[in-house]
């Protein structure tokens, strides 16, 4: 049986998931602690978004009243021992994008190291 602990492809959707939750979302401390030290992401707007920016951001526009964000077609793909690729499509209030995120290990803990957001119509 895998987990969360053997299973790479997993703890990154694990970690996604968390990511996309309300209570991180609007927390800088347990957003740090999934975005590696060295994240970068290219937002839905095309915006270039360093690691204390969009924690900075994130935190800032979170409310714990918005609805959730749904998360739908996820899947991912072990690209080497401590690097997972995932992709899926994200609903935030009816703003959908197709995402794209890079999780690296480090040392026992999986971070995101980069994620991409694309809008979509679907």
């Amino acid at each position: 049986m895998t987990d969360q602990r053997t299973d790479p492809v997993r703890a990154a959707m694990a970690g996604e998931l968390r990511l996309l939750d309300r209570e991180v979302r609007s927390s800088a401390r347990l957003m740090a602690e999934l975005l590696d030290p060295e994240f970068t992401e290219i937002g839905a707007s095309g915006r270039f978004w360093s690691r204390s920016e969009i924690i900075a951001s994130v935190v800032e526009t979170t409310r714990p009243s918005d609805p959730p964000i749904t998360v739908s077609e996820m899947t991912g793909v072990l690209l080497a021992p401590d690097l997972v690729h995932l992709t899926y499509v994200s609903d935030n209030g009816g703003r959908r994008a197709r995402r794209s995120s890079v999780w690296r290990r480090s040392g026992d803990a999986w971070r995101v190291y980069f994620h991409q957001g694309t809008l979509s119509s679907l």
